[in-house]
């Protein structure tokens, strides 16, 4: 008599998760650098016993990322970079090396470029940059190559994953990645940052079509239930 309503839990619970990506997508409209999710279904089916139909289920755990270029703003700032085409910046999160395309960095009081929550950025060698604080003028050329006061000091390194399926978000705009390669010919512009790639109107269209779809599922186990209900009813009499 259940049949009816175990495949419909499952489906309901994968839409309250996909309600809960969409969310975090639009709340991260406005946030530089962050890549979009979305959640992926499979379907599981349950071969019926004693000639019984089979019974599918759906299942939703899987994450995709979407990893298409976000828009370039420019905002002036010296220490602010976007990365035109493919690429990542390299971070070092307490002695884990981590890939971002959110590039608001800004100099630290001993002079190490680091993001705002105090991240080092790295250069092509595996060390973070340092600008010496009494630097006049600070100029990031298109390969990444940063200069104070005319002198390069060294260059922001720009790298790839091998694979960008099996990259692996860590927290808001930080992914892991096990094999990144330098890029060949990055294109690294200062005084920009790029937006997040999430599209709020597709997102709230995506949130109103995944909410009628729960009120559907949640109606049919609401008459499911009082069929139920009644069957037993009966039965008691």
């Amino acid at each position: 008599m259940a049949d009816g309503i175990y495949p419909t839990l499952g489906r309901q619970a994968g839409l309250l998760r996909e309600m809960d990506v969409i969310a975090q997508n639009i709340a991260n409209a406005n946030t530089t650098g962050y890549r979009a999710e979305g959640l992926i279904f499979s379907e599981f089916v349950i071969k019926g016993e004693g000639g019984a139909a089979s019974v599918s289920f759906a299942h939703a755990q899987g994450h995709q990322t979407r990893f298409e270029q976000g828009g370039l703003q420019q905002t002036g700032g010296t220490f602010d970079m976007a990365i035109e085409g493919e690429g990542y910046f390299q971070v070092d999160v307490d002695g884990s090396l981590h890939l971002t395309r959110a590039g608001a960095f800004l100099a630290g009081p001993d002079g190490g470029v680091q993001t705002a929550e105090g991240y080092p950025v790295m250069d092509d060698g595996g060390a973070p940059i340092f600008v010496p604080p009494d630097s006049r003028a600070v100029h990031i050329a298109s390969d990444g190559t940063v200069s104070a006061d005319g002198r390069p000091i060294g260059r922001v390194a720009i790298l790839a994953p091998a694979d960008p399926g099996a990259m692996s978000r860590r927290a808001g705009t930080l992914f892991a990645a096990e094999d990144a390669l330098p890029v060949e010919n990055p294109k690294v512009l200062q005084g920009f940052l790029e937006s997040s790639n999430v599209n709020p109107v597709l997102e709230i269209a995506r949130m109103v079509s995944v909410q009628n779809a729960y009120q559907m599922g949640q109606g049919f186990m609401d008459r499911e239930h009082e069929r139920m209900q009644s069957m037993l009813r009966l039965m008691d009499q």
